[in-house]
C-alpha cells in the first residue's frame, strides 16, 4: 500500500504510520502534506480512496472533512470533483434506497460544510429536499402514508447530521436551519406514531397500550436533538478537528452542491387501511428498516452516565463499524474498542451489540458474526468487557420469561457458542435454583437448552464436568448415549425383525443395488409381514448403517434413498418414517434434526408430512419444554422458503442473460440485414456485393444468436414454472401450518385465557426497550452479578405464577408470532386465503393477535 493510502486509512489511530502519536491535529497535517504532493499524479485515485475511507470508516468523517478543507485551499478543482462525486453517489443511493450510503453521505456533507468546503445554504437545500419528500409521503390526501418508513428515514438522516454540524448551521444560517426545524416539527404533527408491536424484544401483556405511550425511535431522536439545541449544540462524542485549522479554512472558497431529487412515491392503495396498504407498508419497512431497537439492559447506576445525544452518537459509531467492517472481525473489534470519544462506553457497546444480535425481524448479519465480535472484544478488553457481557447475560436471564421466542432461541445459540470459546466456564451455581422451578418455567428451559447446545459443540462428559460446581444441574442434561437401534440387544422381542434386519445389513454390505433391495422387500418382507413391518426394519437398519458419521448418513441416503421412497410414498408413510428417525435418535436432538433435514433435501419427506408430525400429540406436549420439535419445523419451513429465494435469484440472473442474448441476436440480425441490403441485381438475379465468406459467417452468427436467445428464453420459462410451483407449495405449507396451530391452540386458549387477554405479570424488575428508561436491575459492583432476586419474569416469591397450560399457550403463541414475522413478506402474498381459511370469526383473539403482530398488521383491523 502506498504511503498516502496508509495515511488516509489510519488517520486518527495510534499506529506506526503516524509514529505512535494519537494527536488529531498532527495526523491531519501529516496526511495533508503527503496527499497534497500526490495530487497531480494520483488525483483520481486519491479522490476515490478518500470517499471510500469516509464511507467505510464514518467515525473518522470529521478528520476526512478537515483534510478536504485544507486541500480546498490548494486545489479547488479537486474539491469540486469530490463534491460532484458525492452528489452523484448520493443521488444513486436515493434512487436505489441504499439507506446506509444516504446517511453517511449526508453526514460527510455536514462535516464538509463545517470545514468551509460546502455552502451552508446548499446543505439546507439538501435537508429541505428530503423534508419536502417526507412531508408529501405522509400526507393522506396527496401522498402515500404506507411508505412512512421512507419518510421517517429521511427525517432521521437530517436529524442525525445535526450533532456533527448543528452549531455551525445555527451560527452561519440561523434563519434557514430554523425553517428546517419548524418543518420537522410540522412533520411530526402529521405523521403516525410508529408502534413497535411485533418487533419488541421483550413481550408485554399490556404491549399495545404501553407502546402507544412510549416515544418511537424518531420521536425520541427529536427530543435528543432539542436537548442538544438547548445545550448550545455542545457534545463530547463528536470530534471537531476543523476548529484547530479554522484560521486557514476560512480563507477557502465554499462551493455549491448540485441538486438532488427524491424518488417518486409508489401509487397509494385505495384505502388507508387494509390488505393492500399492509403489503405496501411491509415492503417499505423492509427497504427502510429501523436501525436499532434499544436494549437498556443495565441500571442507570451501572451503565455509563452519558447524555442521551452522546449515547446516540456512540451507537451510530458502533453500528457503522459493525456494518462496514463485517468481513474483518478483528479490525471490527479494534475499531469498536477505540472510538474517538473521551469517555468509557463498554456497557453501551454491549447493549448495542446485543440489540443487533436480537434485532427483529432479523439482524443485519448472521448471529455468528456478533458471536465472533464479542469474543474478540473480550480478548481485546480482558479487564472490562467479559464482566460486562456476563452482566448482560444475567440481566437477560432475569427477563427470559418476557423475551420474544425468536430472541430466546438466538440467545441460547449465542451463549452456548460463546461459552465454547472460553472452555465452557460459567458460574452455574448461580442458576442452580432453576431446578426448584416447574419443568416448563422459561429459566429452567433456557438452562436446559444451553446445556444441550453445548453438548453439540463438545461432548457429554465435558459439559458434565463444566457444571461440577452445580452437580444437580446434571438432571437437565440430555440423555447420554448414541443411537437407539431396536435390534441391537439380545432381548429383542421380535426375532424375525432382527433376522431380517441382519439380512438387509448383509445385502447392503454386499453392495446390492437399490433395485435388488426393493425387490427383496417387495418379494420377501411385505407379502409375509406387511408394509408397516417392512418400513420399521428397513428404516431402522439403514439408519444404523448410516449412524457412524454424517458422511455415512449421506452415503446411505444417496445409495438407498429410492428404497425409502418406495416404501414411504405418501404422507402417512412419511410420518411413520419420521417417527422411526425420532425413535432411533431419541438421545440426540441434533441427529434427529439433521437426518430429517437431509431426507427432506433428497425429497424423501415432504414439508407437509413434517408439519403433521410436529403437531402430533407427543410433540405438541413438548412445545413449551423443548426446542426439539421447533428446530425440525424451522428447518422444514426454511428449506421450503430458501428454494423460492434460490429460484428468484436464478430467474434474475437468467433475465439478465436473456437481455444480453436478445441484444446480441438483434445486433447480429442487424448486421446481416445491412449486408443483405448491399445485394445488387444483375439480369434480375441477386448478386452478392459483399464477401461470400463474410455473408456466410453473418448468417451463422445470426442463427446462433437466435438459438441462444430461444434457449435462454426456454430456460427462463422453465424456472418461472418451477417458481410458480414452489410458491404454491409454500402457500400450502403455511396454510397447513396455521391450521395446525389453530387446531392445537383452540381449546387450551379458551380454557386458559377465557377473556382473550393474558393476565398481567408481577414484574418487579422492569427493563424497557427502545427508550432511555433505565432498568431497576441492580448489579453487584465487584463482578457485575445481579442481586439474587431470581424473579424469573412471572414468578411470585419462590413459585411460578403460570400453570403449565398457560405457559404452553404463551410459548406456542410466541412461536406463531416469530414464524409469521420471519416470513411476513411471503404470507402477505396470500393473506386473503389466510383470513378466509384460518382467521375466521371464531378464532381466539390471542391467536389472531399473534399473527397480526408478526405481520405488523394494525390491531384495529382485528
Amino acid at each position: 500500500m502506498s504511503s498516502w493510502k496508509s495515511l488516509l486509512l489510519r488517520i486518527g489511530e495510534k499506529c506506526p504510520e503516524y509514529g505512535g502519536n494519537a494527536d488529531f491535529k498532527d495526523h491531519i497535517e501529516s496526511c495533508f502534506g503527503i496527499v497534497r504532493r500526490e495530487l497531480d499524479p494520483s488525483a483520481d485515485d486519491i479522490l476515490l480512496f478518500l470517499l471510500e475511507c469516509s464511507e467505510q470508516l464514518p467515525h473518522k468523517i470529521p478528520l476526512y472533512g478537515t483534510l478536504v478543507g485544507l486541500l480546498n485551499l490548494e486545489n479547488e478543482e479537486f474539491v469540486k470533483k469530490v463534491l460532484e462525486k458525492i452528489q452523484t453517489n448520493l443521488q444513486d443511493a436515493l434512487d436505489s434506497g441504499n439507506c446506509n450510503r444516504i446517511r453517511i453521505f449526508m453526514r460527510f456533507l455536514t462535516v464538509l460544510m463545517c470545514s468551509k468546503v460546502l455552502q451552508p445554504s446548499s446543505l439546507v437545500i439538501v435537508f429541505e429536499t428530503l423534508l419536502s419528500s417526507a412531508a408529501l409521503t405522509v400526507d393522506e390526501d396527496k401522498g402515500n402514508p404506507s411508505w412512512q418508513a421512507r419518510a421517517d428515514f429521511y427525517i432521521t438522516c437530517i436529524l442525525s447530521c445535526l450533532p456533527w454540524g448543528g452549531a455551525e448551521l445555527v451560527e452561519q444560517v440561523p434563519e434557514e436551519i430554523d425553517r428546517v426545524m419548524v418543518g420537522i416539527e410540522s412533520y411530526f404533527s402529521i405523521r403516525r406514531h410508529v408502534s413497535n408491536a411485533g418487533l419488541s424484544v421483550f413481550e408485554d401483556t399490556n404491549e399495545n397500550n404501553k407502546l402507544l405511550d412510549e416515544k418511537d425511535f424518531l420521536e425520541d431522536l427529536w427530543v435528543r436533538i432539542q436537548d442538544l439545541s438547548s445545550a448550545g449544540w455542545k457534545l463530547e462524542s463528536v470530534p471537531r478537528p476543523h476548529l484547530c485549522f479554522e484560521p486557514q479554512l476560512v480563507a477557502g472558497k465554499s462551493h455549491d452542491f448540485g441538486p438532488i431529487t427524491c424518488p417518486e412515491q409508489p401509487n397509494p392503495s385505495a384505502a388507508t387501511f387494509g390488505i393492500s396498504c399492509g403489503r405496501q407498508r411491509n415492503v417499505a419497512e423492509l427497504k427502510y428498516p429501523q436501525r436499532i431497537q434499544r436494549l437498556n439492559i443495565f441500571s442507570a447506576s451501572k451503565a455509563e452516565d452519558l447524555r442521551p445525544i452522546d449515547r446516540f452518537v456512540v451507537e451510530e459509531y458502533l453500528l457503522d463499524v459493525l456494518l462496514f467492517l463485517n468481513g474483518c472481525r478483528k479490525e471490527c473489534a479494534a475499531y469498536m474498542a477505540g472510538l474517538p470519544v473521551p469517555f468509557r462506553y463498554e456497557y453501551l457497546m454491549a447493549e448495542t451489540i446485543f440489540s443487533q444480535l436480537l434485532l427483529l425481524p432479523e439482524p443485519p448479519f448472521k448471529p455468528m458474526y456478533y458471536t465472533l465480535v464479542i469474543i474478540d472484544l473480550c480478548k481485546a478488553l480482558p479487564g472490562a468487557f467479559p464482566a460486562v457481557i456476563a452482566g448482560a447475560v444475567r440481566a437477560l436471564f432475569e427477563r427470559i420469561a418476557d423475551l420474544d421466542m425468536e430472541c430466546r432461541t438466538r440467545l441460547i445459540l449465542w451463549f452456548s457458542h460463546h461459552l465454547s470459546n472460553f472452555q465452557f466456564i460459567w458460574p452455574w451455581e448461580e442458576w442452580a435454583h432453576v431446578l426448584d422451578l416447574p419443568k416448563w418455567a422459561p429459566q429452567r428451559v433456557f438452562v436446559q437448552e444451553v446445556l444441550e447446545r453445548e453438548i453439540r459443540l463438545s461432548y457429554w462428559e465435558k459439559i458434565k464436568q463444566s457444571i461440577e460446581n452445580a452437580p444437580a444441574l446434571e438432571e437437565l442434561l440430555p440423555p447420554k448415549g448414541g443411537p437407539n437401534f431396536k435390534y441391537s440387544g439380545e432381548d429383542v422381542s421380535d426375532r424375525t425383525e432382527k433376522a431380517l434386519s441382519l439380512e438387509l445389513n448383509n445385502l447392503v454390505k454386499g453392495r446390492q443395488t437399490f433395485r435388488e433391495i426393493i425387490t427383496w422387500v417387495e418379494d420377501s418382507v411385505i407379502p409375509v409381514h406387511g408394509s408397516d413391518f417392512a418400513l420399521r426394519v428397513v428404516i431402522q437398519t439403514l439408519l444404523d448403517i448410516g449412524s457412524k458419521s454424517f458422511t455415512h448418513l449421506i452415503t446411505v441416503l444417496e445409495r438407498y434413498g429410492q428404497v425409502i421412497g418406495k416404501i414411504c410414498p405418501d404422507q402417512d408413510r412419511q410420518i411413520m418414517l419420521i417417527a422411526e428417525v425420532s425413535s432411533y435418535w431419541k438421545n440426540s436432538s441434533q441427529m434427529t434434526a439433521i437426518t430429517i433435514d437431509r431426507m427432506m433435501g433428497y425429497r424423501l419427506l415432504s414439508n407437509l408430512a413434517i408439519v403433521r408430525w410436529v403437531f402430533s400429540s407427543s410433540n405438541v406436549d413438548q412445545f413449551h419444554i423443548s426446542d426439539r420439535p421447533w428446530e425440525i419445523l424451522r428447518n422444514a419451513v426454511s428449506k421450503t422458503y430458501n428454494r423460492i429465494t434460490d429460484l428468484r435469484k436464478e430467474i434474475s440472473s437468467i433475465q439478465r442473460s436473456f437481455l444480453l442474448a436478445e441484444e446480441a441476436a438483434s445486433k447480429a440480425r442487424a448486421e446481416l440485414e445491412t449486408a443483405e441490403s448491399n445485394l445488387t441485381l444483375m439480369d434480375g438475379e441477386p448478386v452478392i456485393g459483399e464477401n461470400p465468406v463474410r455473408m456466410k459467417r453473418l448468417k451463422s452468427n445470426a442463427e446462433r444468436a437466435k438459438d441462444e436467445e430461444i434457449s435462454v428464453h426456454d430456460s427462463l420459462d422453465a424456472k418461472e414454472a418451477l417458481l410458480a410451483r414452489a410458491i404454491e407449495e409454500n402457500e400450502a405449507l403455511f396454510l397447513s401450518l396455521y391450521k395446525s396451530f389453530s387446531n392445537v391452540l383452540a381449546e387450551p386458549l379458551c380454557e386458559a385465557f377465557k377473556d382473550g387477554n393474558v393476565k398481567p405479570a408481577d414484574q418487579a424488575d422492569e427493563m424497557a426497550i427502545d427508550l432511555e428508561s433505565s432498568s431497576a436491575m441492580e448489579l453487584d459492583k465487584e463482578n457485575g452479578r445481579p442481586k439474587k432476586s431470581h424473579s424469573n419474569g412471572r414468578r411470585a416469591g419462590n413459585g411460578y405464577n403460570l400453570d403449565e397450560r398457560e405457559q404452553w399457550c404463551l410459548s406456542t403463541l410466541g412461536y406463531v408470532k416469530a414464524i409469521t414475522r420471519q416470513y411476513a413478506s411471503e404470507i402477505w402474498s396470500f393473506i386473503e386465503k389466510l383470513d378466509a381459511d384460518v382467521l375466521t370469526e371464531d378464532v381466539h383473539p390471542l391467536f389472531r393477535r399473534a399473527i397480526y403482530s408478526g405481520l405488523r398488521r394494525p390491531l384495529d383491523e382485528l
